[in-house]
Order: C-alpha cells, then structure tokens, then sequence
C-alpha cells in the first residue's frame, strides 16, 4: 500500500489500478495465447525457412507504423490528453476532441497506407535486403496486401484510448484476441482456398486475414464505445488546442516509441544477411514468445498505469504520481522476474511443445530456444519501460524519451555489429543485443524521472526486489532441476508426456514462488490478496 505521506486518492487510484490490471492481464493472457496459436498454426503450415522469413518481413513494415503511430505515439498522446480533458473540462470536450483526432486520423493513415503500397520495394530494401530477387519480390506483394492495417489498426487504438481513459479497460485488451481470431481463421481459410498445398499462393491468404482480423480489432469495440457516451461525427475543425497538444505529444512520441520497433527492424535487416532461411523465423517466434508474458503484465499494468498518471499531473498531485508509478513497477517486477526465469531454463521444451510439427523442425526448435533465452533477460527491463515511459509525456516531459531513444537505436545498431559480426554469434547476438538496450534503456529512464519526481519510491523498490529475488531462488533450482532429469531426452518425447511435463512443471513452478513470496509478505501481493478476499466475500 502506498506510504503514509502519499494522498488518499493516490491510494485509492493505486488499488483501483491493480483491479484493472488484473481484468486487462487476463484479456491480454486471453490474446496472447490466441497470437501463439496463430504462430503454431502458420509454423505448421510454413514452418521456418523462405516462406515465413517472407511473410515475416512483409509483415514488419505496417506492424512497425502500428508501434509507432497506433499504438505506440497516437495511443500515448492522445489517452494523456484525452484524460485531462475529461478531468479539466468534462466529457463533452473530450468527445468533441474525439472526433477531431479520429477524423484526423482516417485522412493521415490513408495517405500513409497508399505511400506504403507505393514505396514497398524500398522498404523491403531496408527491412530485408539481404533477401535474394525472388525471396524479395514475394515479401513486397505480400507488404502491399497488409499495409492498409495500419489504417484499421490506427483507429481501434483511438477506441482503445478512448475506453481506457474512461476506465473500460476489458474489451479494449481483449480486442487484440479478435485480431487473431480473424487472422487464423480468415488467412488459413483463404490460404487453403488460394492452395490448398499452402505453398507461396497461400501466403497471399494469410496476408488478407491479417486485414480481416484488423478490422475486427476495431469493429468489437464500437459497442463499448456507445456506452461510454461516443458518437462519431466527421470534425475537420483541427485547430483546436487539444488537437496541437496531441501533435506536440506525438512528433517525441514517435520517435521514442520507435527505439523497440526500429531495434526490431535494424534486427531484421542484419538478419537477412546471415546465412540460409529461418534466422528471421526463428527471432520472431522467440520474440512472440517473450511478448506473451511481457503482454499479460507488463503491458497489462502500463495500461492502466497511464490514464492515473495522467489525471494525477493535470491537477499537480506530484504525490499521486510518484505512488502509482512507484507500485506499478513494483507490480511488473514481481509479475515478470518468475517469467524470465522460466523462459530461460524451459526454453527448448516451450517452443519444443508449441511449434514443433509440420514443417517446424528440431532443428528450428533449437535455434529458436537460444533466442528465447537472450531475450527473456531483458524482460524485466521491458516491463519497467512499459509503466514508466508513457508517463513523460503526462508530465509534459517529452524530450526525455525521445533523446533516450536516439541513444538506444545507435546503441543496439553497435551492439548488432559487435555480437554477430564480430563475435559471430549470429541471430543470437541479435536478441542479446536488444535485451542490452532495453536494460540500460529502463536505467536511464528511471534515473530521469527520478529527477522530475522527487524519487520513486527507490529504497521500497529495492526492498520488494530483494525479497522478489530471494524467491526466484528455489523457483530456479526447481527449473535447473527439471531441465537436467526431467526435459533432457526432449527430442524423443512424444506429445502427451511433453504437455504433461511443461505443464506440471510450470505449475509446481508456480505454486513454489507464490508461496514464498506470500511468506516474505511482498507488498503487492498482500495488495492483491485483498481484492480476492473482498471479492469472495462478495460472492458469499
């Protein structure tokens, strides 16, 4: 709970937050596990060499403008806005500046989608072009196909934005699992119906699913909308001062947003290079992988984490802030550290258990579990950026994240060419290299905000982490455990005892840091045993 010299209704805002961040962890847990089976599906049917290093790469192009715009700048800018209106000046204000950010962004992503159409083989040439002609020019129609999810996507994260800051926060998480239900079950369908061998041709299916699960992305949420109070009017009236505010936001919001997905892409690129098909494959499923429980929690808890900060700095409650931040890193701490411990030692028999059949190989398998491995260790690091950078721009704090951004690009571009050119450690170096500059991005930006603060809470963060810490030790003995007796004929396990074996391990796993960490009394998680408590009461 927060300390005795924060404010009542930072308290009460902070247990409200971890209400939300559980209703959006499960929505999210729900869409991340739909996007692995979307993954398991596509690596059975393509597995991981020339056709998904293809559809990988085409796909990288308007999920990046997806990060940057959608949801990464347009969702930051306009929710920090957005909640101070409504704090400020009430709801009609806000919807009033709804229409105009939505009209606005209906005409600019237009614009943007017939560029990406346009411009497509120069992306390629950037994102890929170690690829070979023929390689290359099925990666540029298949980019063509996809690129008007950036328009699509770009609006369901208004309606995100718009839910979130009037605290409706289930149906905007779980509209991401719509996205994969539309893409499985539309691009599978249409890759069979194109070829039904699921060769090139099928390929041009799946990239058509990807539309269809965009514009399901966005359509579930217009009920939720309705009820919230939002009818959409065309506005062109952007001379407006909210609408400059969230395009003052948004040019440093972009830019700072891109340091993960322009890593990525810098990723991409040098991994073109390396020799043969599957590195591309196999960093993107590793990173899938390392996403889901990035998504449950660390995204989950920045989700909720923002709009409080942001009601919180339009009326100074300098207090207010420090406590919410201060518990929601706590909060991604306890939730990721077991994570990453256990994507490191139960690498292998994940991605064993999930992609491996089909067209998907051992030998892809193996590959993709050292990337895993390298990635997972900065995912800590990853679920600190999430709550704590979105927070500058509620503080009018813009610059900071851009700047720390310009650094981590250069960073993570000298860290690709030391890893895998130098110490030739090929796409492994890749993935390291990213948790590298997540870790000392995370650092910087703590540091920083510290400064504009007056603190977080440093001395209560350091006292959880040790505690969390000191319980992660027998929840490694136990995977290390597992890992010599249990997983170390892997290849020759069949389905069922692999299943079995993952998931009973992960459960005893589980069970063992839940319980040691309820004895060392961890804050957050007394925190959350009292909403179970209040809640069965209810229910009695």
């Amino acid at each position: 709970m927060p300390q005795p010299s924060d404010s009542a209704p930072a308290a009460q805002q902070n247990r409200l937050s971890k209400k939300a961040a559980g209703v959006v962890g499960l929505a999210v847990a729900c869409s991340r596990v739909l996007g692995l089976v979307r993954e398991l599906v596509f690596a059975k049917l393509f597995g991981a060499g020339l056709l998904m290093d293809a559809f990988v790469a085409a796909f990288r192009a308007p999920n990046l403008l997806r990060d940057l715009f959608a949801e990464g700048a347009l969702s930051t800018a306009f929710i920090t806005v957005f909640s101070k209106k409504i704090t400020t000046e009430g709801d009609r204000s806000a919807w009033a500046l709804a229409n105009k950010i939505a009209t606005l962004a209906v005409i600019f992503m237009s614009v943007v989608t017939l560029l990406g159409v346009a411009f497509a083989p120069q992306l390629i040439g950037i994102l890929a072009g170690g690829f070979p002609p023929e390689k290359a020019a099925l990666t540029i129609e298949l980019t063509r196909i996809m690129f008007p999810f950036i328009l699509l996507v770009s609006l369901a994260a208004l309606a995100m934005g718009m839910l979130n800051a009037k605290n409706v926060f289930g149906m905007p998480a779980m509209a991401s699992s719509f996205f994969n239900l539309g893409s499985i079950v539309g691009g599978v369908g249409l890759g069979w119906w194109l070829d039904p061998q699921f060769g090139a041709r099928a390929l041009v299916g799946l990239s058509l699913g990807t539309l269809i699960g965009g514009l399901l992305q966005l359509v579930v949420q217009f009920p939720a909308l309705r009820r919230v109070g939002f009818r959409f009017r065309p506005d062109f009236a952007w001379r407006d001062d909210g609408v400059r505010q969230i395009l003052l936001l948004m040019g440093p919001a972009v830019i700072a947003a891109s340091a993960v997905q322009v890593n990525v892409m810098v990723n991409t690129s040098f991994a073109s290079h390396l020799a043969g098909n599957g590195p591309v494959s196999w960093l993107n499923a590793a990173f899938r992988l390392m996403q889901l429980p990035l998504g449950v929690f660390g995204v989950a808890v920045g989700t909720v984490t923002l709009p409080v900060v942001s009601r919180f700095a339009s009326v100074h409650d300098t207090a207010g802030v420090r406590s919410t931040l201060s518990h929601g890193i706590r909060l991604a701490f306890l939730l990721t550290i077991p994570c990453a411990i256990g994507l490191i030692f139960f690498a292998e028999p994940i991605i064993s258990l999930i992609f491996q059949r089909g067209r998907f190989s051992y030998q892809d398998t193996l590959q993709t579990a050292t990337a895993l491995r390298f990635y997972a260790l900065g995912l800590v690091a990853y679920s600190g950026i999430k709550v704590i950078a979105p927070a500058f721009y509620a503080l009018n704090k813009r610059n900071l994240p851009m700047l720390v951004s310009f650094f981590s690009i250069a960073t993570n571009y000298l860290l690709n060419q030391f890893f895998t050119f130098q110490l030739h450690f090929g796409h492994r170096g890749l993935a390291l290299s990213t948790s590298l500059v997540a870790i000392i991005n995370f650092a910087i930006l703590y540091f920083l905000m510290t400064r504009h603060v007056g603190g977080l809470e440093t001395r209560v963060l350091l006292k959880s982490l040790g505690k969390i810490c000191l319980a992660a030790v027998p929840l490694a003995l136990l995977c290390a455990a597992a890992q010599i007796w249990l997983f170390g004929g892997l290849a020759e396990m069949a389905f069922l005892p692999k299943l079995a074996a993952v998931l009973g391990v992960i459960t005893l796993a589980a069970a063992v840091f839940g319980t040691v960490v309820a004895f060392l009394r961890i804050e957050e998680v007394e925190d959350v045993l009292q909403i179970l408590r209040r809640k069965l009461g209810r229910a009695r």
